[in-house]
């Protein structure tokens, strides 16, 4: 564990982060795949371009899921299977785990904070993705071990545990497994904060929004062309809660990324747009961004199990060269050239359009 003061903390006002005594601007990038689908030597490179742009933070996925994926070219699952590849989440693969150790102290070492995702939905009893994927849903009885195996492994790198991956909070059976993932979090690494992750089409339902174990809000402002005005509209919403936290727009549209329901392919333009549309309506804390390829990590030639609307991803090595991914630094370089950690939305604009946001110090 980090000394007191080195693990990302919440600010006195509650509307950022700090870390080693300074705010701290949460710009991550979604890798959220490279564990199961990454080879080290590319992590490595990967790491070394990230950081050279300015990324902090990486928000990844402790396990494979079975949609919006690409094919892994790496071959090992993160629990031992029986004869008709059915995985048994009662007997861990500690090779798997070994890996994504070595992975996360790769990022450790050029001083990225990892946010941790140990269950994505499809996992979880009751929800969209799990009517799906039957077979891959774990049993809630399997949860609380699992956590505390991942728990132990990995808070000697202070992440942040992402409790929710994806969800819709429409399940009831769904609220005993985040239950049961923040009371082993908090239990066994009280200093590591918490968020969840949801779909595009909600806020964080009030019963989580006031949960004591909860320590900043996450949203995703999505990927359809539509409703681009999401990114300030849940941004909104947030600050409208009874709690206040810091607020990270987690999942802007994806630079390269089929806009869903549309032709076409999400530009930097727009990824540009959701950045600072979050940042000055409130998302302050931090944004995250995401290119189509690196957030699956897709290798040319492999097979992409997503939607039609998503496109093709692009092989990762040209995803992670996508412009849109200087101007997420640039953003992140303002707030802290500038210290503008304090700035506050206000409805000033006389322009009849809500699109133009505008916040003051």
């Amino acid at each position: 564990m980090s000394p007191d003061g080195a693990s990302l903390q919440i600010s006195d006002s509650k509307d950022h982060f700090v870390k080693d005594g300074k705010p701290f601007f949460y710009l991550a990038d979604t890798a959220w795949l490279a564990f199961a689908n990454a080879a080290i030597d590319d992590w490595a490179e990967y790491l070394d371009y990230r950081k050279a742009q300015g990324f902090n933070v990486l928000q990844m996925i402790v396990l494979p899921i079975p949609h919006d994926t690409s094919e892994s070219t790496i071959g090992v699952l993160p629990f031992k299977t029986d004869s008709q590849g059915t995985m048994d989440f009662q007997a861990i693969n500690d090779e798997y785990f070994d890996r994504a150790q070595t992975m996360l102290e790769m990022a450790i070492a050029r001083g990225f904070l990892p946010v941790l995702a140990p269950l994505w939905c499809n996992y979880v009893e009751g929800s969209w993705a799990s009517r799906s994927f039957e077979d891959k849903v774990m049993p809630l009885s399997a949860v609380k071990p699992y956590m505390e195996y991942v728990v132990d492994r990995f808070s000697q790198f202070d992440p942040v545990y992402i409790i929710s991956g994806d969800d819709d909070f429409k399940s009831a059976k769904a609220h005993d497994y985040y239950k049961t993932m923040f009371d082993v979090v908090k239990r066994m690494s009280p200093e590591s904060l918490t968020t969840m992750h949801l779909t595009s089409e909600i806020d964080l339902p009030d019963e989580w929004a006031d949960y004591s174990d909860l320590d900043f809000y996450m949203y995703q402002s999505g990927h359809r062309l539509e409703r681009q005005d999401r990114p300030y509209l849940h941004a909104a919403a947030y600050r409208g809660k009874s709690i206040k936290r810091p607020i990270v727009n987690g999942e802007p549209c994806y630079e390269g990324l089929g806009r869903a329901g549309q032709y076409g392919r999400f530009s930097a333009f727009d990824v540009r747009k959701a950045i600072w549309q979050s940042l000055l309506s409130g998302a302050k804390a931090g944004v995250t961004y995401g290119a189509h390829g690196i957030w699956s990590w897709h290798v040319k030639g492999m097979g992409f199990t997503g939607g039609v609307w998503q496109a093709k991803p692009f092989d990762w090595r040209s995803a992670l060269r996508f412009t849109g991914a200087w101007d997420a630094a640039f953003a992140r370089w303002v707030f802290e050239t500038y210290d503008m950690f304090d700035i506050q939305p206000v409805e000033a604009i006389k322009n009849d359009t809500a699109e133009i946001r505008m916040s003051v110090s």
